[in-house]
């Protein structure tokens, strides 16, 4: 078994609990505040986890311009990402709607993959990829 499967499957868990608690929160806190108190509570979870790592003596933290500008990048995804769920959920969209919407941000990553990363193009990823964006389009109704 991969040395990263088991970190995968705890990514999984909380980004599939992530979701669930963001529905049940948009209903009752608007998407901006919603979408601060979440980042603001995952920016602690993280301080936490870099405190942990300095008093254990375990910090091995490298820093570069490149790694903190595509951090940033990522920071605003995650910001938009969050707000444009909770929209979703203020207007409607349903919870079963999240894994095919996912599974298009996941066909996004494996394009890149292939394209940028000169990740293998196997017949099982192209047609992942290609069943992720179908799924998209079945939820249009």
């Amino acid at each position: 078994m991969a040395a990263w499967f088991w970190y995968a499957v705890v990514a999984a868990v909380l980004y599939g609990a992530h979701q669930i608690f963001t529905r049940l929160a948009a209903e009752r806190i608007g998407d901006g505040l919603g979408g601060f108190i979440v980042e603001a509570s995952a920016a602690l979870s993280i301080f936490l986890y870099l405190a942990f790592l300095w008093l254990s003596g375990g910090w091995n933290q490298k820093f570069s311009a490149a790694g903190f500008n595509y951090s940033l990048l990522t920071g605003i995804c995650v910001g938009a990402g969050t707000i444009a769920f909770f929209l979703l959920f203020q207007r409607g969209g349903p919870l079963s709607a999240v894994p095919a919407i996912l599974a298009g941000g996941a066909a996004i990553m494996a394009i890149a993959g292939i394209l940028f990363f000169r990740e293998a193009a196997s017949w099982q990823r192209l047609l992942g990829i290609t069943l992720a964006i179908i799924g998209l389009f079945l939820l249009r109704k």
